[in-house]
């Protein structure tokens, strides 16, 4: 097995196809530094699967694509193709050629293929560790392989041994078993758990499950019952309901018959109705006649009563006029002077009996005053004698009683004085502790300056930020001036450097110059366009010395192809003399501006007679005054227009020239530098007033914090004059309630002192008072009868004077009254002379009105005489006809009666029935919707007639175990009697069919629904999920034991891999081992080299060190040897593992690059020996390498940066036609 061909197409620098067509041996890359040899290896390595960017020195996995170059674009992928001949069968599949491929895109996805076939990374790593090709790419030795070799840990160099070994791939089945164990623990733990979960659960469910259970026997039991019931329900109710319908038939027919009776008394009532409306029509006519003539007989006798009273009144009337009664006028006259005479007199009585009265009053005053005074002294002789009679002692008690509240009330005040002292004392010290502190709090309100202090600190601090904002403002705008003016100079700058036309003289490369003519001069302000105009190209020309030096910068221009740049020799042997000052007079150009001295004479003859004018008119007068005695003048505006004799040349762009630019550039760098000033004088100002706004912030907070302390001791003494305030206010109402209290005291005292004394008095007169007799009462009865006599005449003299004053007032005006009536009397006796004529005429009219209605009321009274007796004839009738009209209608109202009774029972009859019917209808619509049955149904199997088939309870009770053994198990504490009880109410429940009896199946239903009450709330699906955990616990068992024997088996593959990997490693150890010895003493004559286990005892994690003493030499640590030393020790370890465990090819790597001579002669004889069995791709520099070599490659890279190869086969000693494909 060996590579039969590479191909590489866009990998790195082989941007086109390139292929190493490959055979046995040792086939030698060659090529000079950086022509692409190491991509080679690196393609290689790729191809078979390297993952690490750095590995193929790059830095992300896309470097691997060709990046492109200055000549060439970049490829979008990169793919390597490598052929194996498999002809031995060293890999295996059945191919004897195997072509492996690797596609990378620039996006990074990656495409491999095995013979065409696409695959997967995997695929081909397994196909290759077959035959010693791992992930560790032992088989390519690149560059810093041997030192990383040797650096490496005693694992690392492990890992070297079993990739060769082909161990890996065992290992990648025990990791891959391990995971698998790792992925199994977690499950079974979950699976474990899980088990546990449902067994905790089976436990309650399996009870839920026996309740439910039970309940489903119960329910069954009742619904069974239920049934039953409602079909003898069903049946009883059907039954009322035909009885009804029977009923129902007779009392229609009964109600036909009462209609048709019902009708004919109708009928009857009906004529009779009619014969009593004639009847009472006459009858009404007649009452309506007689009641008219009624009206009119009362009312032409009321014509005659009233005419009769009419007349008796006139005829009165007239009577009275002659019998006139009225009193003489001259008479009425005269009593009205006897009265006058009369009221005088009664004047008179009244004075009298007021006098009277006064003496009268005057006397029962005296009498009823001495009346008193007598009363008294007896009231007081008796009172004294009855105090006596109570006893001294009674009044010693009241003067003690007295004496001890008059002491109490003593003992009060003096102790509401005290406290009224004490009170006013604490009033007058909170008085003027607040009186104090107020004054204080006015004085520090006074005194203290800190607010307004804050004031003008604020105002100040608000000016200061102010004045910050306009620093800052200014700041930013001298920064934003300076900003523009430098974009402005590096702009300026920019046009200097992209005046094309002397860049090639400018550059690095070109003959040293002075820079350009613009550069070495200074223009006045305001002539920069005239003078550029003057100098025209000279203006952006390179200065040069020497005539030699320009011939070289010219002969540059014609070399880069720029011919059109100017070139300005500043060689005074070159110049015309100079022309005198007087030659060109006015302004002249040169006076304009200042040139260093190296160019000021060129300058010079380049603007001699040249002079500088403001304005186009100016120009051409000067130009017509002087260009005749000036020969070659030139006159040039500010604008930059060119006036010399037969020419006249425009101004160009403005600011287009260097000239231009340069001065517009220095004058930015001027506004640059003093923007920067302006910059840092506002950068000056701002830092002064963030300085004095800090300062100012500072000195407001600790203003601020004064003030707040000020304002908090201000509000605690505030606070403490408030409480004073209330303290005094609390003292001073209780100073005023104890004053109103001790005052209160004083008075009760002052009356209490009073009462003593009086008391004491009593009680010292009743002690010093002689023994005296009852007081005589015939003076006081003699003084009261006086009293009582006085009282009485005063009493008659009062109403004598009341009678005379009554008298008076009715007297007066009685004789103004009786001249009024004899004035009166007169005018009367005229008017009745006039009225009896008139009465007498009035007593004849009403006297015929009077006989013609006693004539008509004789007439009306006949024909109502008449009428009555007809009336009557009628009124007999009529009873008759209302009789029989009663008679027919309290036939018609039994019938109509008998009717309606008949009527509302059918209709509560169909009320019911309907009724009956609708519940008839509800329970089967409820035996339907509860049971699902129909009326066919519930009547054919659950009907009354039906026998009862017996209860299953008795044998459910019977096999009642629990279906579960731990449910049992747990359980079996408290069911054993339960069971024995069942089994005992089991015997007792009849197990043959009997007849269906109301009474045992509603007690059937009310004793299941007990018990299903006493079940409590069940779970209906408690059968089906107990049933559905129970499987699931078997299942979770089921997969516990499937997953420990999977665990046991790859415990058992683990255990056969690590055996395998032990062995394997071991033997490769021991024949590396072996080989390193021998390998090393040939690269070393005389020294000595081993491998040592790291630990022994652990062949499946040991490590492997290396221990090396050249000859001459007692060191054994690698990190003391040199370096050549250090190759070849690695060279030994490597080629000892190739010879132990032989690859199908190997690629080196400039391995010997850091080897003399004679070492790399023995080199070359272990390259020779492992050209016996394995295929040699060797990088190298070392001619002797080559010579060994049977096939040589020649790598080289051209300028456009892609690599190309050359082959030549060696051993044959003849040129290969097969050079590379590759393209440009």
């Amino acid at each position: 097995m060996y590579v039969a061909n590479l191909t590489l197409r866009g990998f790195k620098s082989f941007a086109s196809a390139t292929s190493f067509t490959l055979e046995p041996g040792i086939t030698a890359v060659v090529g000079p530094n950086g022509s692409g040899k190491s991509n080679v290896v690196d393609a290689l390595a790729w191809v078979m699967g390297e993952q690490g960017a750095k590995s193929l020195r790059g830095g992300k996995m896309e470097d691997v694509i060709f990046a492109g170059t200055s000549g060439r674009a970049p490829l979008g992928r990169a793919q390597v193709t490598m052929t194996i001949d498999n002809s031995d069968g060293a890999l295996p599949i059945d191919y004897s050629e195997v072509t492996i491929s690797r596609t990378m895109f620039r996006a990074g996805s990656s495409e491999y293929s095995i013979n065409g076939t696409a695959c997967r990374l995997l695929d081909i790593q397994e196909l290759l560790s077959d035959s010693g090709i791992g992930k560790e790419m032992h088989v390519i030795v690149g560059q810093g392989r041997l030192d990383d070799v040797l650096r490496s840990t005693p694992e690392q160099r492990r890992g070297l041994i079993e990739e060769a070994a082909g161990v890996l791939k065992h290992r990648r089945r025990k990791e891959k078993a391990l995971r698998k164990l790792e992925t199994m623990e977690v499950n079974l733990s979950r699976v474990v758990d899980l088990a546990g979960e449902v067994r905790r659960r089976l436990g309650p469910l399996g009870r839920q499950a026996e309740t439910a259970r039970k309940a489903a026997l119960w329910q069954a039991e009742v619904r069974d019952a239920r049934l039953r019931l409602y079909a003898d329900d069903l049946v009883q109710k059907q039954a009322t309901l035909t009885q009804e319908q029977a009923d129902h038939t007779a009392l229609q027919a009964r109600a036909i018959e009462v209609q048709a009776q019902l009708a004919h008394a109708k009928e009857a009532v009906v004529a009779a109705t009619a014969r009593a409306g004639e009847v009472t029509r006459e009858a009404e006519t007649l009452n309506e006649q007689t009641h008219q003539l009624q009206v009119l007989r009362d009312r032409f006798a009321t014509y005659g009563r009233l005419a009769t009273e009419r007349l008796n009144s006139l005829q009165q009337m007239e009577r009275a006029t002659h019998n006139h009664t009225g009193k003489d006028p001259e008479a009425l006259r005269a009593e009205a002077q006897k009265a006058r005479e009369f009221e005088q007199t009664l004047t008179e009585e009244v004075e009298q009996a007021r006098n009277d009265l006064e003496t009268i009053r005057t006397e029962r005053s005296s009498a009823e005053q001495a009346h008193a005074e007598e009363r008294d002294r007896i009231a007081a002789v008796t009172k004294a004698l009855a105090d006596r009679r109570e006893g001294l002692a009674k009044l010693a008690g009241q003067v003690a009683a007295k004496q001890s509240r008059v002491e109490t009330l003593e003992s009060q005040w003096a102790a509401s004085q005290a406290q009224i002292e004490t009170a006013t004392k604490k009033a007058d010290e909170a008085e003027q502790e607040h009186h104090a502190l107020q004054k204080q709090l006015s004085a520090e309100e006074n005194e203290s300056d800190i607010e307004r202090q804050l004031a003008r600190v604020r105002e100040e601090h608000a000016a200061a930020f102010q004045a910050l904002s306009e620093a800052e403002q200014r700041h930013r705008q001298a920064m934003s001036e300076r900003d523009r003016a430098h974009a402005r100079c590096e702009a300026f700058e920019m046009g200097l450097r992209s005046m094309s036309d002397s860049q090639a003289l400018l550059a690095h490369d070109a003959p040293p110059s002075w820079g350009t003519l613009a550069s070495m001069i200074t223009v006045n302000n305001g002539w920069e366009t005239a003078i550029a105009a003057a100098l025209g190209a000279a203006g952006e020309a390179v200065t040069y010395p020497t005539v030699e030096q320009a011939i070289e910068g010219l002969t540059h221009l014609r070399t880069v192809g720029d011919a059109g740049a100017a070139i300005v020799v500043a060689d005074d042997e070159l110049l015309p003399a100079a022309t005198p000052e007087s030659d060109c007079p006015g302004k002249r150009a040169i006076d304009l501006l200042t040139a260093k001295p190296d160019v000021h004479s060129v300058v010079a003859a380049l603007l001699a007679k040249t002079v500088c004018v403001e304005t186009v008119t100016e120009a051409v007068e000067y130009l017509s005054a002087h260009a005749p005695s000036t020969p070659h003048l030139r006159v040039v505006t500010r604008a930059g227009d060119i006036f010399a004799p037969g020419l006249v040349q425009a101004a160009g762009e403005p600011g287009s020239s260097r000239i231009e630019i340069a001065a517009a550039r220095d004058e930015a760098h001027r506004h640059q530098e003093e923007a920067s000033i302006r910059v840092e004088q506002a950068a000056t100002v701002v830092a002064d007033a963030s300085c004095l706004a800090e300062t100012l912030t500072d000195r407001l907070k600790h203003l601020t914090e004064e003030l707040r302390k000020t304002d908090a001791e201000k509000a605690a003494k505030t606070a403490k004059l408030a409480a004073l305030q209330a303290t005094l206010r609390a003292a001073t109402t209780q100073v005023q309630q104890l004053t109103a209290a001790a005052e209160k005291a004083a008075s009760a005292l002052a009356a209490d002192r009073v009462a003593l004394e009086e008391v004491h008095a009593r009680h010292e007169a009743a002690l010093a008072a002689p023994e005296t007799e009852e007081p005589s009462t015939e003076q006081l009865a003699r003084l009261e009868a006086a009293a009582s006599t006085a009282r009485a005449a005063e009493t008659s003299c009062l109403l004598n004077l009341r009678t005379a004053e009554e008298r008076l007032r009715a007297s007066q005006g009685r004789a103004d009254r009786l001249e009024a009536a004899a004035r009166a009397e007169e005018n009367a006796r005229s008017e009745a002379a006039r009225r009896r004529t008139v009465l007498q005429s009035k007593i004849q009219a009403t006297a015929l009105l009077r006989e013609a209605a006693e004539h008509s009321v004789a007439r009306i009274t006949t024909s109502m005489e008449i009428g009555t007796s007809r009336r009557d004839g009628i009124a007999t009738e009529r009873q008759q006809v209302e009789e029989h009209l009663a008679a027919a209608r309290g036939r018609t109202d039994q019938l109509a009666e008998e009717l309606r009774t008949l009527t509302d029972t059918a209709h509560r009859d169909e009320m019911a029935r309907a009724e009956l019917r609708m519940r008839i209808e509800n329970l089967l619509t409820k035996v339907t919707e509860e049971f699902g049955i129909g009326e066919d149904v519930l009547l054919d199997e659950y009907g009354p007639d039906k026998l009862v088939p017996p209860l299953e309870v008795a044998s459910a009770m019977s096999t009642e175990a629990p279906e579960n053994a731990s449910t049992a198990a747990e359980d079996s504490g408290n069911t054993a009697t339960p069971r024995k009880t069942r089994r005992r109410k089991s015997a007792q429940i009849p197990t043959e069919p009997r007849p269906y009896v109301r009474e045992e199946q509603e007690a059937i239903v009310k004793d299941r629904e007990k018990k299903l009450a006493k079940l409590g709330k069940v779970n209906p699906l408690a059968l089906e999920e107990y049933a559905a955990l129970e499987e699931r616990h078997a299942f979770l068992n089921g997969q516990i034991e499937d997953l420990r024997a999977g665990k046991r088996d790859l415990l058992s593959i683990i255990a056969d891999v690590d055996d395998r990997v032990q062995r394997a490693f071991m033997e490769a150890y021991e024949d590396t081992a072996r080989e390193f010895a021998g390998v090393f003493s040939r690269l070393f004559p005389g020294g000595e080299g081993r491998l040592i286990l790291t630990e022994p005892d652990s062949p499946l994690t040991t490590g492997i060190e290396v221990e090396a003493r050249p000859p001459g030499k007692k060191v054994k640590r690698l990190s003391l040897l040199s370096g050549g030393e250090r190759s070849l020790t690695a060279m030994a370890l490597l080629v000892s593992i190739f010879k132990a465990r032989p690859s199908p090819f190997y690629i080196m790597d400039e391995v010997e690059a850091a080897l003399d001579d004679v070492n790399l002669g023995r080199l070359l004889m272990l390259f020779e020996e492992l050209r016996e069995s394995s295929q040699l791709i060797v990088i190298t520099h070392q001619k002797r390498t080559m010579e060994k070599a049977d096939a040589l490659y020649g790598v080289t890279m051209r300028g456009d940066g892609v690599t190309r190869v050359v082959s030549q086969r060696l051993r044959n000693q003849h040129e290969s036609p097969a050079a590379d494909r590759a393209s440009a």
